[in-house]
């Protein structure tokens, strides 16, 4: 799934996170693909998508906030079923299950709907409000 400037939202921190998704979803496909399923990335790719929702579900959530954002509790939801999905392929793969195809599957969705189409919708919003994320806010640790 490459990365292309169709995707980006306009607003650099939150592409720049968006992208970074793109990378990981990749990485984990090449593993996948190969059959390598208990690959150390796999653990390691879960536990950087719970940093990832922690991270920049709180960026876009006080986003939404500060700006009076109309449609921020049905997008808190759509984050917050996400995360719950994340947080149970991660416990489901601790104790021994091969989640490989659901978590791509998840990530693939999520990339192509929730960026895609959800996140675009706040755009406008946010353009009205002359919005510029805050420069301090953390990045996303690079996919190795």
């Amino acid at each position: 799934m490459p990365w292309s400037k169709g995707l980006e939202i306009g607003i650099e921190e939150i592409d720049k996170q968006h992208r970074w998704l793109f990378e990981l979803t990749n990485r984990l496909h090449k593993i996948i693909n190969n059959n390598e399923t208990q690959h150390p990335e796999i653990q390691h790719a879960l536990e950087q998508l719970v940093d990832y929702t922690m991270n920049h579900f709180i960026i876009e959530e006080e986003l939404f906030e500060r700006l009076g954002y109309p449609e921020t509790d049905a997008h808190k939801a759509q984050h917050n079923v996400f995360c719950h999905n994340v947080m149970d392929l991660l416990v489901r793969h601790d104790s021994g299950e091969v989640v490989n195809t659901e978590m791509l599957k998840l990530l693939k969705d999520w990339l192509l709907h929730h960026i895609c189409t959800v996140d675009k919708a706040y755009v406008a919003h946010f353009r009205a409000h002359k919005v510029a994320p805050d420069p301090l806010t953390p990045e996303p640790k690079p996919v190795n």
